[in-house]
């Protein structure tokens, strides 16, 4: 089952922006499509793939972290070549 994730990882201390690139830098070295925008990241593929892969990349980046938060949406489809067509 194809599936696209959104990810927003906000760690909540001072330093934050280096948390939140190697956590990306992370996901675009997964091999999976990742894509970009200032809000978000999107990570599509097989879900009984990506799932245990983001498990172990979230533990990663929560360990060096005292707070953070991190919102997930899934969507059970590849979305990643949407266009829009408005």
């Amino acid at each position: 089952m194809k599936v696209s994730i959104e990810l927003t990882f906000t760690p909540l201390k001072d330093d934050y922006e280096q948390h939140i690139i190697r956590f990306i830098k992370a996901l675009r070295n997964s091999g999976f499509t990742v894509l970009e925008n200032p809000l978000s990241t999107q990570i599509y593929g097989d879900y009984n793939k990506v799932m245990p892969f983001l498990q172990n990349e979230i533990e990663n980046a929560f360990s060096e972290l005292d707070i953070a938060v991190l919102q997930m949406k899934i969507v059970k489809t590849d979305r990643s070549d949407y266009e829009p067509h408005f």
